[in-house]
Parts: structure tokens; sequence; C-alpha cells
């Protein structure tokens, strides 16, 4: 079999998962879960052998024309160089362990069927995106993602927070399509296709007549699916889904898909200095700005999720500099240690039967009650913390190197401010990531709350995947130096100047913040645990379903053993509250669009009704007039008829007379 016949495969396989699925959920329940994880697994394991075909070296190029449109024709087309070959396989093996995780972790759910089909899609528009070779192929997997996110996060729209947080991930997300869709037919425009190859070669011959507006149309939508500031306070709401479809979007698929983009086509990107400025503050903001937010989160969910979002903001770092081999192995190395934090945050949940316990000033007991999910948490935490030898050590020091070449003039894509503005960020935010990864995890396994009620061991399909996941957390990063030739031959090796700067501002993030516990802790009394753990009965407490009904529970109560208050200071209460950014778009867009609203229905309401009626009730008095003077009786009709004339001679003497008299 072809290697073009495996990468067509690799896609579609899911995709008939999906449709079977849908199709088999009710009548067959019982090749649901086979339907869910043997066509995700065999789509990974093709993905693995193309990828060793591939070999990192000759590009994969392929096409066949879709349509004629008469213009820019549009081509079914591969295009899978070294980076693509390693995404596909990445997206392959977390959708797997996803699926695998949920046939224990919804295991009662009277959704799965459903569920487990949006996942599959969800699996297969990613892998679309990934290997497609035209531009328009590849958004039509852009926007399946997001209306599958959209039924996800929305799982259980039973609670007004899923319905809430689903509508806004599509909502925010769609605010940066359009300009994203814009900017898709500008390029098209001035490189005369939609075929990737075709775009760049368009680049390297100068063919482009609007490189900045292009880029920054593109950037609008990246911004939005890859949560960038400022269209990311999507992805924190988005925890109201299920905790396998948050590893899932925040790991291998949906928010990836914007920083591959943009790695995809850099040199469209490197074209424009100021959208390479633009996109180095946007990475920055995000970067710094998500780490004090995540510091100032009491739910681990949201807490993992803003890390997403600094993690996104050191990939977006790495291209703002030119590098999107450092862009790309890290979103490699963020892809494993993020699927296995979120995995594991779902273990806790699971065993705790309520979602309650992801708050942690909640938590106590948990190390010893469910020892896999502490231990791969731990080796997860610690590739976050960018901690050698862990994973993203070597990857986030492949970011910062990258943006020491390009401050000091060593690499001529970007302009140095971007290089200073990304590595300054970059070194910020490891001090912080340390310093909240730090936190979340002293506060969910040494945390002095109520202890939960033990429902027992973990499923064997939840706790093996998180074994799994915690090999490529703890050893991918060792890889860097035999991987060059997968990453345009770039050296991802770590320098001595930003490893020592990198893991020194780390460790002291991390010793500070440990010993603000340590004197918190002795200040407050034993003796005064957090309140007692509103525990949620419900039929499928074992599978997970308990999440969104525990959503609306009182916010647990000050903690005051939390490091992080003490760290923030008075920068704490706006943190905690993504700093307003949600108050200000609703200031600026939200109320603005309803009062706009309101007028449209007072004017069609008061002023195009009261004209319609008033047309309808004169037509009506009319008629109303004209029956009145139908009585059947001929000596009124002929007297009418004789006044009439009478009135007619009269007017017409009088005329007569006045015509004469001119």
């Amino acid at each position: 079999m072809t290697t073009t016949t495996l990468a067509v495969l690799v896609p579609l396989l899911p995709f008939l998962g999906s449709a079977a699925g849908l199709l088999l959920g009710r009548t067959a329940p019982g090749f649901v879960r086979p339907l869910a994880v043997l066509p995700t697994l065999a789509a990974a394991v093709l993905a693995a052998l193309v990828a060793v075909r591939q070999g990192g070296d000759e590009t994969i190029d392929a096409a066949t024309r879709l349509t004629p449109t008469g213009s820019v024709p549009i081509d079914l087309a591969l295009y899978i160089d070294g980076f693509a070959a390693l995404v596909a396989v990445l997206v392959g093996v977390v959708a797997t362990c996803v699926q695998i995780y949920s046939t224990g972790y919804l295991r009662d759910d009277p959704r799965y069927p459903s569920y487990a089909a949006l996942v599959s899609l969800f699996t297969s528009a990613m892998l679309l995106v990934v290997y497609s070779g035209d531009l328009m192929v590849l958004l039509v997997g852009w926007e399946i993602m997001g209306i599958c996110s959209y039924f996800l996060v929305g799982h259980y729209w039973e609670t007004p927070e899923a319905r809430a947080a689903s509508l806004k991930a599509f909502l925010v997300t769609k605010l940066g399509d359009v300009p994203f869709l814009i900017g898709l037919f500008a390029l098209a425009v001035d490189a005369g296709t939609f075929r990737i190859t075709g775009v760049l070669g368009a680049v390297a011959n100068g063919g482009l007549d609007h490189p900045t507006l292009i880029a920054l149309l593109l950037l609008a939508g990246v911004a939005g699916k890859s949560a960038q500031f400022p269209l990311h306070t999507w992805l924190p709401d988005a925890m109201a889904g299920p905790t396998p479809v948050s590893a899932l979007i925040h790991a291998a698929t949906m928010v990836a898909a914007g920083i591959y983009f943009t790695a995809r086509l850099l040199p469209v990107f490197a074209t424009s200095a100021a959208a390479m400025t633009v996109l180095a503050v946007m990475a920055a903001i995000t970067m710094v700005g998500s780490a004090l937010a995540a510091l100032a989160q009491d739910d681990i969910k949201r807490v993992l999720a803003y890390s997403t979002i600094g993690q996104l903001g050191y990939m977006a770092g790495a291209l703002a500099v030119g590098d999107r081999g450092a862009a790309v192995f890290h979103l490699l190395s963020h892809a494993a240690f993020k699927a296995l934090l979120f995995l594991a945050a779902g273990a806790v949940i699971h065993a705790a039967g309520t979602n309650s316990l992801t708050a942690m000033s909640r938590m106590s007991g948990l190390a010893k009650r469910i020892p896999d999910a502490y231990w791969t948490m731990t080796i997860a935490l610690l590739a976050l913390a960018a901690i050698p030898p862990f994973a993203g050590f070597f990857s986030k020091e492949a970011v910062l190197v990258a943006a020491e070449h390009t401050a000091f003039g060593d690499r001529d894509v970007a302009p140095a401010g971007a290089g200073w503005t990304v590595l300054v960020a970059g070194l910020l935010t490891a001090l912080l990531t340390a310093a909240y990864a730090l936190r979340l995890w002293l506060r969910t396994f040494r945390g002095r709350g109520a202890e939960a009620p033990d429902h027992g061991r973990q499923p064997i399909a939840m706790t093996s995947v998180l074994w799994v996941l915690a090999v490529p957390s703890l050893g991918f990063g060792l890889t860097a130096t035999y991987v060059d030739d997968w990453f345009d031959g770039q050296a991802l090796t770590p320098t001595v100047t930003t490893a020592v700067l990198g893991t020194g501002l780390a460790v002291a993030g991390a010793a500070v913040t440990y010993a603000i516990w340590r004197t918190l802790t002795a200040r407050t009394p034993v003796a005064a645990p957090a309140p007692p753990l509103p525990h949620v009965a419900h039929p499928d407490a074992d599978a997970g379903h308990v999440e969104a009904e525990a959503l609306h529970l009182p916010h647990p109560a000050e903690d005051p053993a939390d490091p992080g208050r003490a760290l923030l200071g008075p920068l704490h209460g706006p943190a905690a509250d993504g700093f307003h950014l949600d108050a200000v778009y609703r200031t600026a867009f939200v109320r603005p669009v309803l009062a706009a609203a309101s007028l449209v229905r007072f004017l069609d309401r008061e002023v195009v009704d009261t004209y319609v009626r008033a047309a309808g009730d004169s037509a009506k008095g009319l008629g109303w007039l004209v029956r009145r003077a139908q009585t059947g009786n001929v000596q009124t009709y002929l007297s009418a008829l004789l006044a009439g004339s009478v009135v007619l001679a009269i007017a017409a003497v009088a005329l007569a007379n006045a015509v004469a008299g001119a």
C-alpha cells in the first residue's frame, strides 16, 4: 500500500468510526466502544507508519482537482512534511488515549454513544487539518472542530454553565474565524492558488501584494482557535465539559490547530515585520497574563486551562521569532504532559464522585487513595514546570534559545525587539509556571480540606492511560538531539545561558511558593479544615456525569493556606477573575449589541408594526363604510345618484365660471 493511500486512511478511519457510532449507538450499543477505540487506534498506527516512511526528510505532496471554481481552483491535496507526520502521530495517540480513558470515565453515561462519535469526528477533523495541502480543505477541518467543540463542551446541557460555555466557545472562536476566512481568500488571490506549496512558492518569489494585511487577518483566527490574547477567554470556561474532552482540546486538537497552521505558513507571516511584532506582543501578554491568572485559581481544571493558554503563548512566541521547529517541538511535548494532567485530574474527580473536589481548597487524603494519579500528575507537573530532565524542560528551552538568537541578532527572520519581548516574557513565565505548578501539587495532594468519600479503585482503562502518557512526559525531551531532521534541521538542544536562567527562575519560583506554603500552614490550625465536601448523589457517580451536576455548588471558603494569595497580593482578585476581560467584553460588545437589539425590537414593534396596523385598519374602516352604503334599497341608490349628479353639476358650473373669469 502506498504512503499516499495510508495517509488518506488516517483521517478517514475516525470519520467512518464516527458515522458508524452515530448509526449504531441506539440499535447496537455493544459496538459503540469498539467503534470509538479501534478506528482511532488504527489511525494512530497508520500515522506512525506514514511518519516512518516519510522519515522527516522527503515531503509527500499529492493532489487531485476537487472542483473547478472558474478562478482559484480547490484541490483535494496532501502535504506531509516532518511537522505534519509527527503532529498526526501525536493526534492519533492522544485521541486513542482519550477514547480508552472515556470507556471507564463515562461508562454509565447515557449519552456516551454520541460523545464517542463526536470525539472521533473531532479527531478526524484535526487530522484533516494536519495532512491537508489545500487551504480550503484545511478550513473544512478547522470549522468541523469548532462545531464538535460546541457539542462536546455542552455535553452536560442540563446545566446552564455547560450551555453558556459551549456557546461562548463557539462565538469567540467564530469572532476570529471571520477575519481568518477573509485572510485566506486574500492570500489565495495574491498567490493565485489555495495549495500550500503554491502559496509558499509565491512567498519565496515575492508574489504577495498585501503581506501585512493578510498576516494580521490570519492571526485573528489563530488567536481565537489557539486561545491567544485577547480571544482566550473561552478556554477556561470550556472546563464545563467532560474532563477527557478537556484533555483532547488542550493537548491534540482545537488549540493546537492555530499554532500548527501558523507553523505551516510561517513564511507568509515572516514577510511582515509588523505581523511578527504583533505576534510576539500577543504571545508575551498571553504567557504572563495566563500564568498570573493560573496562580489565583482554586479550581484545578481552571488552573490547567490557564496553563494551556500560557504554554500556547510559548509556542506563539517561538513562531514570532521565526523558529517553527521550536514551536512544534513544544507543541508535541506539551501535548503529552497536558493530556496527562487533565486525565489525572479526571481520576481525582472520579475518585471523589463529585466535581466539587476540583476546588483545591477542599482536597485532602488523595495521595494514598489514588497513587496512579498522584505519581503521574507529579511527573506531568515537573514537565510543565520545565524541570530537567522532563520533556517540558527541553521544549521550553528550545523556545528560549530561539528568542535569544533573535534578540542578539543571530537570526534575522524577525525583529530583535520581538526576540527580546519573547525572551523576557518567557523567563518571567517560567518562574510563575513553577510557582503555580507547585501550588497545585501542594494543595491537591498535601491539602487539609475535608477528605472525600472513597469510591473504590479506578478502572484499569483510566490508570493504564495515565502511565502510557507519563512515558513521553518524562522522556520525549531527551530525543531533542535525534529529531533535528524532522524540524527543518535546526538544533533543539538547550544552551547554558537559557538553561541556567530558565531553570534557576523555575527553582526560585517553586522555592518561594513552598516557603510561603509552609509558613501559612504552620499558622493555620489543623483543627480548622475546609468546609465539608457537599457530595452530589447521582446514579452515574462513577461515570463522571456528576461533573456538571456540581458546577453550581457554592464557592469554597477562602483558604488561609493558599500561597497564591500571598504571592499575588493586590493582583489576586483581578487575576482570579481573568483580569476582568470578560467584563470588558460585556461592556464593549455584549451590552451595545443587546441595546441595539432592544432598539430594533422597539422600532419593529412600535414603528413598523404601527404603520402596518394603520394600513390594515384604514382598509378595514374603508370597507366598513362601503359596506354600510350597500343597503339593498333601490330608492336609496337613486337618491344618492341624483344627489351626486347635482353636486357634480354645481362643481362643473363653478369651474366654468372660474375659467371664464380668468
